[in-house]
């Protein structure tokens, strides 16, 4: 019972992996970044940054950093990918952006943090050790 369970947990953390190596694959032919420039931009050598994207290896959060910054997209999008981070809930404005085929994931997470920058700057302040409800969420 206890070894399949951790079976399972192996085949989601290697699923994992295989994930973050192919949405990273897909970014960098999608920004049209060779192997190279990547590696280089996010510091790390080309067959590290090869044994990422073919799922062979795991990358550390500062390393999905330096990649994200290497193909100009939000780490927290990789850190999601990579399991290091939950996914946020979105509401319909940034499900609908999220889900536009029509633009690259650098204008989606630009387009995201935007809209974001406006929400804040339109939020009401919080009184200390309150709890609020977004807008978004109201709306629901």
């Amino acid at each position: 019972m206890v070894g399949h369970a951790v079976e399972q947990v192996g085949h989601a953390v290697g699923q994992a992996v295989d994930d973050i190596g192919t949405y990273i694959r897909a970014q960098r032919e999608s920004a049209q970044v060779s192997l190279r420039q990547l590696a280089k931009a996010a510091g790390v050598s080309n067959p590290y940054l090869s044994q990422i994207e073919r799922g062979l290896r795991k990358p550390s959060a500062e390393i999905l950093q330096q990649i994200a910054k290497g193909l100009r997209i939000s780490a927290e999008a990789l850190y999601v990918k990579a399991g290091i981070l939950d996914e946020r809930p979105a509401g319909a404005v940034t499900d609908a952006v999220l889900a536009d085929p029509a633009l690259s994931e650098r204008q989606k997470q630009v387009l995201l943090d935007i809209y974001q920058s406006f929400r804040r700057e339109n939020d009401p302040p919080v009184a200390p050790g309150a709890t609020t409800v977004s807008s978004e969420e109201q709306g629901k």
